[in-house]
């Protein structure tokens, strides 16, 4: 998109020379190439002129509404610094509950995707609604993993580290299901998250 904007501010410059070219010269230089040509009034001359400085103006409004949409669908390096900064404090005590086979009771409340949709949340206006990712660091566990963090069009990275702590008072037994033998409980954690602006 930013090729297509400079290719359409280019065009602008150009037409507007074209606009500022004396009538006179363009008349000589007419005459040069057909001496038997009629005489152009200078009522076209101006029509010409109105016409060529609404394409350039139009080229310019085109370029910078591209230049605008593609900075919206990119984040930058602050936009990210700041998201995962306040993601990081919202997730840093969330509870998280597993059933008894140690797998997370809701399906999406995986360490990945918690991440990437706080951090999108937290992007602030400018930021896309999207291309966020976490990528596991080799040798995570259930108990405790990293994540590198990055973003379309930001430079930066971030590596935040999860920690899930048993915490016996989030434990929780469906109504109808718990008690007697075979009862079901969800077994409560909290999560302790930190992050730092580096690789992990």
């Amino acid at each position: 998109m930013t090729k297509l904007s400079v290719i359409l501010f280019g065009l602008a410059a150009l037409l507007i020379l074209m606009a500022c070219v004396k009538s006179d010269r363009v008349r000589s230089w007419r005459e040069s190439l057909n001496p038997s040509a009629s005489q152009v009034p200078d009522a076209a001359f101006l029509v010409a002129r109105i016409a060529l400085i609404g394409v350039a103006i139009s080229c310019v409004v085109v370029g910078v509404q591209g230049l605008g949409g593609e900075d919206d669908s990119k984040w930058s390096d602050d936009e990210l610094k700041s998201a995962v900064e306040q993601a990081t404090y919202e997730l840093d005590g969330y509870l998280y509950r597993v059933d008894e086979s140690g797998d997370p009771v809701i399906f999406t409340n995986e360490y990945e995707t918690l991440i990437e949709s706080e951090v999108v949340e937290n992007g602030g206006g400018d930021a896309p609604a999207n291309g966020v990712v976490a990528d596991p660091v080799d040798g995570n566990t259930d108990s405790e993993a990293y994540f590198r963090v990055s973003a379309n069009g930001a430079d930066a990275e971030f590596c935040i580290h999860i920690q899930r702590v048993r915490s016996k008072k989030d434990d929780y037994s469906p109504p109808g299901i718990a008690g007697g033998e075979g009862a079901y409980t969800e077994l409560g954690h909290r999560l302790a998250v930190s992050s730092r602006p580096e690789a992990c």
